[in-house]
Formats: structure tokens, C-alpha cells, sequence
């Protein structure tokens, strides 16, 4: 899988990708939140693709992440790997991109979130070092996509 940064042309297919994925809400409009990445640290919005010829031939695209860093804490939004292709590493090495970028700017914790019936999202954060921690999690909307 070749990981790089999002581009203009993949928003239809990491749109599908989302929905595929159950990473999508009514209340979420995936494209407004695609716009609001690319102006802030657009560069950490990875997508995979397989099949590909370099440059020419974009590929299928398999997953995506969203990292972020507000210099205290790190963010993950919107992993996901299209189902027909899980279990082939795709998330792991996303994440392990993610990580190195987080790094390198000196974040020194990810915060995560998972909804609480997603168990194989659990599963998977928890096999790679994650861990719940004992906080309750709590939103403000300021923008409402869906009106």
C-alpha cells in the first residue's frame, strides 16, 4: 500500500470509503469536513492506495487517517480501511504513519475516539498500544452540517 497525502481528486472515493466504513453522520456532512482539513495541517490527511502506477495511475484507494496536533495533544479522526481489504495491515500502517508524523512535531500523547459499539475498532486500537482511558468525553457543536 502506498501512503500519501490526500489530494483534491480522492474526495469522492474517501467519501465512499467513509460510508463504506460507518464513519459517516447526518449530522457530519464528510465533505465540509474534508475543506476544514486541507486548511489545517493538510498534509496529515493520509490516504492508502493499492494497485497503482507511480503518478499516473492513482490507484484504488483502501484507507484513509486524519492526524492532528494542537500542541498539547494529538488527534486521530476518520481511520478507516475499506472492509474487503482489512486484515492485510492497511490500518496498522496508517497509524504507524500517523504516529511518525505526530512524533516528529513533539506530540507526546494520540487521543482517540471510538464509539462505544464499534468493538472492532476496540479491538483493533487496543492491539496496537491503545488503551481507554478514564475520562468522559464531552462536544460543543459550532457548526451544524446537516441544516
Amino acid at each position: 500500500m502506498n501512503i500519501r497525502p490526500y489530494q483534491s481528486r480522492d474526495e469522492d472515493a474517501v467519501v465512499a470509503l467513509w460510508e463504506r466504513c460507518g464513519l459517516t453522520r447526518p449530522w457530519n456532512d464528510p465533505r465540509k469536513d474534508i475543506a476544514r482539513k486541507q486548511a489545517v495541517q493538510a498534509a496529515w490527511f493520509l490516504v492508502g492506495e493499492i494497485d497503482g502506477n507511480s503518478g499516473t495511475d492513482p490507484g484504488t484507494l483502501v484507507g484513509s487517517v486524519m492526524a492532528g496536533y494542537d500542541g498539547h495533544r494529538g488527534w486521530i479522526n476518520y481511520l478507516g480501511v475499506d472492509p474487503d481489504h482489512r486484515g492485510n495491515g492497511y490500518g496498522r500502517a496508517l497509524m504507524t504513519e500517523a504516529e511518525r508524523l505526530l512524533r516528529a512535531a513533539g506530540c507526546p500523547k494520540i487521543n482517540l475516539q471510538v464509539r462505544t459499539g464499534n468493538t472492532d475498532a476496540i479491538a483493533f486500537y487496543n492491539a496496537i498500544g491503545f488503551a481507554v482511558d478514564d475520562v468522559t468525553s464531552m462536544g460543543k457543536r459550532l457548526e451544524y452540517d446537516d441544516r
